[in-house]
Parts: C-alpha cells; sequence; structure tokens
C-alpha cells in the first residue's frame, strides 16, 4: 500500500508493518504502544523530547548523536558502554570521587 502526501491523523491497531520505509514523514506527537522495533533504523531523524519510558534499548546502538540534556533514570545498566566505558565503571568512579563509594 502506498500513502502519499497523507494529512490526516491514522489510528493503527494490530497492524504488521514490518519492513515498512517512512522517509520524510512528520510523526511529531504520534504514539507508540506495545510496538516491536527490533532491528528498526532511526536515521537523520529528530527525536527532542521523547519520552521513553518501560523499553527495552537491549543491544541498542546510539551513534553520532546528540545526547545534549538527556536524563537517564531507573534504568539497568548492565553491559552498557559510553565511548567505550562501561557506564557502571564510570558511576563507581564518579561515586568514589564525592566520597560516597566503597573505597576499597
Amino acid at each position: 500500500m502506498d500513502l502519499h502526501h497523507v494529512t490526516e491523523c491514522l489510528d493503527v491497531n494490530d497492524a504488521d508493518l514490518s519492513q515498512s520505509v517512512f522517509n520524510n514523514t512528520n510523526l511529531a506527537s504520534a504514539r507508540f504502544n506495545q510496538m516491536e522495533f527490533s532491528g528498526a533504523r532511526f536515521n537523520d531523524s529528530n527525536m527532542t523530547g521523547w519520552l521513553i519510558t518501560d523499553t527495552n534499548l537491549s543491544g541498542a546502538i546510539i551513534r553520532d548523536g546528540n545526547l545534549s540534556g538527556v536524563e537517564i533514570s531507573d534504568c539497568r545498566l548492565t553491559g552498557a558502554t559510553v565511548d567505550g566505558i562501561a557506564i557502571e565503571t564510570l558511576l563507581e568512579v564518579y561515586r568514589r570521587s564525592l566520597g560516597q563509594g566503597d573505597p576499597s
């Protein structure tokens, strides 16, 4: 199915849109619930103001992105890295510098 120049709201439920391609598409304020995005690729996309909750991002790769002002809280960070450095290690060193970690 081809949709070109659609300007109305779509309500899509229980659909299989795997391998679909969205180019130059405005999804501002769209809501995605119980979605399967494994293997999806977002390139040259503006995700300013996104709220991501209760979402499995394990194995995700973020490259050449702008993470200015990003807040990460109440997340499992096991195995997560920033520029090849484990986030758990970064947090441990930071907490130690504040005198909050185990000094041994």
